[in-house]
């Protein structure tokens, strides 16, 4: 992958889908992205206007930027210049949400859905409704949208479906009114933590970038892993779950850190379609590792009305098990095939690296203590920032330069387009079940479906996630989730943290859960290998994501509540039963493990894993026995039976 091609992906732009555009035209667009991130910067030094005018200006910021970089499809000619039909776009976006944002005090104190809006308003609404939904298609594709347009039909015509379904007639101003005068509609919650939290990690995260803390992170992840067996895949692991807190995406980590570790692992002995499996369940685990945990976090502590921190606070143990599981099959992976670490000439040294780099930690360090100190998010997005610019300082190397911190404001405001038009157009899907009354109805439906039973609810919201995030990213597959799903949880006895955070779980797994698994597919391009088969070994590695949710639903210990006694005897034998899983998934213990072994060995981890005393027991037993066989059985007769002759040459 080129530099070019490597810079426009990060960018958080796929290159199929963006104009190169160049001259007068380039410089409007990053002034238009400067003044985007500016604003923000603004907000967060002075506070956030009224929630309309924020989250007015920060999606009509967003969709000037998409309608001037995206083409209208991956087909449409990559022109230098932006087209009439887009300055078009451009223009209806800046009349109708300017509208909002010179307005919003007034619309804010009105009296909604008694107040009767002007036909200018209804047209007004009616046009921003349009201009996002068109901005959607270009970004996120078309499973939103086609989402977005059967709500809003579900909306002006549900009346006409018979039974339950059935909702009372809503007018074309009621609609508008609901979707666009109030903040239960476009402007609700998900786009209010666009506009304020999430836009500061985002821009912080360039920051980083530009600083080149990426690189030292990668660095440091090669110099403290690439001497053990495996060490490119171990690396690829340390480097992903850093840089994807941090970014938030699966796909932009996955291409980020996978154009450096994936030739690596192949270099040294991995197959192509293990090694982009690798990188992308690395990248993926990203979004659910504390402390910054991409977006979703940030809505789901907002849905709740808690702390952020208690949201990364109670991520750790799951995330930590998610990566441990990974770990053991690539290590057991590289025993099995007999792989070594790197040669020693070709490591950076350890305190080298740290000498250059370790200041970029101050940063992140800062971001927790703010958190636990109780500051909101957003001031430590902002002081984040600001102590990137001055750590980066400390180096001539890293400096930051003028025109280097004008680039990372045009990045950030680039890099957050994705996240605003997700949840602007999830706001449309909320803002239809709020006012249909859809969303208790669904969850009357999927308790039916189960029969009230809790672990059959559980499998078809996990089925429900994964379909739903196919094709989407993380954020706007969780938020459409919120209102359809998570009642049906909570209902049956589920803790709204856990309901949530089950829901957010799958909604990520979706990036490499096949047949659309985005960030397995952008690993498969980059090693060379078939997307599918990918794919599937992505699914193997990250099996434990697959389980610990049912685990922390059942048993809140793993999210770290409840008494000291219980969560450490929960984590202790989660660790234990996940290294088994992966033991048994990966076919090695002592030795490599015939089917029959495997089979009881994952039973037994499984047990493990398992929240009561008497699973524990019946685990740690089978274990135990699994373990004994494999020590006191003959390994090199094994081994023939297995590999042939040839195999003997491992041991």
């Amino acid at each position: 992958m080129s530099e070019k091609e490597l810079k426009e992906k990060t960018d958080g732009v796929p290159n199929s889908k963006v104009r190169t555009l160049k001259g007068v035209f380039s410089t409007i667009i990053s002034v238009v992205a400067i003044g985007m991130s500016i604003f923000h910067l603004y907000t967060a030094f002075f506070g956030v206007f009224e929630s309309i005018l924020q989250r007015s200006a920060h999606i009509g910021f967003a969709l000037i930027l998409i309608f001037a970089i995206y083409k209208p499809s991956k087909k449409a000619s990559s022109g230098e210049s932006i087209p009439w039909y887009d300055w078009l776009l451009i223009i209806l976006t800046i009349v109708s949400y300017s509208y909002f944002v010179f307005n919003a005090q007034e619309i804010q104190s009105r009296m909604s859905y008694i107040e009767t809006l002007t036909g200018f308003e209804i047209a007004l609404g009616i046009i921003a409704g349009l201009v996002l939904i068109e901005a959607t298609r270009r970004v996120i594709g078309n499973t939103l949208v086609i989402l977005s347009l059967l709500f809003l039909a579900y909306g002006f015509w549900g009346h006409l479906l018979p039974g339950a379904l059935s909702h009372r007639e809503f007018t074309t101003m009621w609609i508008i009114d609901h979707l666009y005068y109030t903040v239960t509609g476009v402007f609700s919650t998900p786009l209010g933590v666009s506009a304020t939290f999430i836009f500061l990690f985002i821009l912080f995260g360039k920051f980083l970038e530009v600083s080149g803390a990426g690189k030292f992170f990668i660095d440091l992840s090669v110099a403290g892993m690439g001497k053990y067996r495996g060490g490119p895949a171990k690396t690829a692991i340390v480097a992903s779950s850093i840089l994807g807190t941090i970014s938030g995406s699966a796909v932009a980590n996955t291409v980020t850190t996978g154009a450096f570790t994936i030739p690596l692992m192949k270099k040294t002995g991995y197959k192509k379609d293990f090694a982009g499996a690798v990188e992308s369940v690395a990248s993926t685990g990203g979004q659910i590792m504390p402390p910054i945990m991409g977006a979703s976090a940030f809505i789901i502590a907002a849905y709740l009305g808690v702390p952020y921190m208690d949201i990364a606070i109670a991520a750790i143990i799951p995330a930590l098990l998610y990566y441990l599981c990974l770990y053991v099959q690539v290590d057991l992976r590289a025993k099995r095939i007999g792989l070594v670490g790197l040669n020693k000439e070709d490591l950076p040294s350890t305190w080298g690296v740290l000498k250059k780099g370790f200041m970029f930690f101050i940063p992140l360090l800062l971001i927790v203590a703010l958190l636990i100190a109780g500051s909101s998010p957003m001031k430590a997005g902002l002081y984040a920032i600001i102590a990137t610019i001055l750590v980066a300082a400390i180096s001539k190397a890293s400096r930051l330069s003028f025109k280097t911190i004008i680039k990372a404001l045009d990045l950030g405001a680039k890099a957050s387009l994705e996240t605003a038009v997700a949840c602007a157009a999830a706001g449309l899907i909320i803002g239809m079940i709020g006012l249909t009354g859809i969303g208790l109805k669904f969850s009357g439906i999927i308790i039916d479906l189960s029969g009230g039973i809790l672990i059959f609810t559980l499998i078809f919201t996990m089925i429900t996630s994964i379909i739903l995030g196919m094709g989407l990213p993380t954020v706007a597959a969780y938020l459409v989730q919120v209102p359809l799903t998570i009642p049906a949880l909570i209902e049956l006895g589920v803790t709204p943290l856990a309901a949530h955070m089950f829901v957010f779980y799958f909604s990520a797994l979706s990036a490499i859960t096949p047949p659309v698994a985005l960030a397995a597919f952008a690993a498969a391009g980059i090693a060379g290998s078939d997307p599918m088969k990918t794919g599937f070994n992505a699914v193997r590695l990250g099996l434990a994501a697959f389980i610990v949710p049912y685990l922390f639903v059942y048993g809140e210990e793993l999210l770290l509540v409840g008494s000291a006694p219980a969560i450490i005897l929960s984590v202790i034998t989660a660790i234990t039963g996940i290294v088994g899983i992966a033991c048994a998934v990966e076919g090695w213990l002592l030795r490599h493990a015939f089917w029959y072994e495997r089979i009881i060995l994952f039973i037994g981890s499984l047990l493990m894993v398992i929240p009561g005393i008497y699973t524990d027991i019946a685990g740690a037993i089978i274990m135990v026995f699994i373990y004994l066989l494999q020590r006191n059985f003959r390994k090199d007769l094994l081994v023939l039976d297995t590999y042939g002759e040839d195999a003997k040459e491992m041991y």
